[in-house]
């Protein structure tokens, strides 16, 4: 049994989030033996509290901490066992476990989310400078890239025509080895 989930969420303070968990097991959900715990815990040597059971239906339990914000937004046979807190408060924060158990597995699944609210939303990085040195930095790339393709192509045209002018005065300078023109070249 593996037992996905994110390991933190930030949310807006007074918004929505879904707390998201899905598992994978060999074995088809049979809702009669399948078995879904989600327990909170305000701090690391606090104990876990039960908010949400499923065992052949779901059963939130209504915390006070909660009240009826909980909402199961998941679906068992499409292995998501998923929830939904609405109305996000401060108090809200802490760790959120999930439990899965789908016999016969015979261990339980387990992940742990990190819930923590924020009271802001953070402000946009302004990506202006990032956008101008990186235009100017792929330009100067550009203007080297293309003063260098300009500079190998003289050097070839020179290469070529020097070549060419090589070839010129072998023709016409074929020699005999003495100086003198070679008969099949008058």
């Amino acid at each position: 049994m593996e037992v996905t989930a994110p390991l933190t969420i930030s949310v807006l303070n007074g918004t929505s989030v879904r707390l998201s968990c899905t598992f994978n097991s060999c074995y088809k959900v049979e809702n009669k033996q399948f078995s879904l715990n989600w327990t909170y815990q305000g701090c690391d040597n606090c104990s876990e509290e039960l908010f949400l059971q499923f065992r052949l239906k779901i059963l939130n339990r209504r915390l006070d901490r909660f009240g009826n914000r909980v909402e199961f937004t998941g679906n068992p046979s499409k292995n998501d066992v998923s929830f939904t807190l609405h109305d996000v408060q401060l108090e809200d924060e802490g760790t959120y476990n999930c439990y899965v158990m789908n016999p016969p597995d015979r261990h339980k699944g387990h992940a742990r989310i990190v819930l923590k609210v924020i009271t802001e939303v953070p402000p946009e990085r302004d990506s202006t400078v990032a956008v101008i040195v990186g235009a100017s930095v792929g330009g100067f790339l550009a203007v080297v890239i293309l003063v260098l393709v300009i500079v190998k192509c003289v050097r070839r045209k020179k290469q070529q025509k020097l070549n060419t002018d090589d070839q010129k005065t072998e023709e016409e300078g074929k020699t005999d080895g003495e100086g003198n023109p070679e008969e099949g070249t008058k």
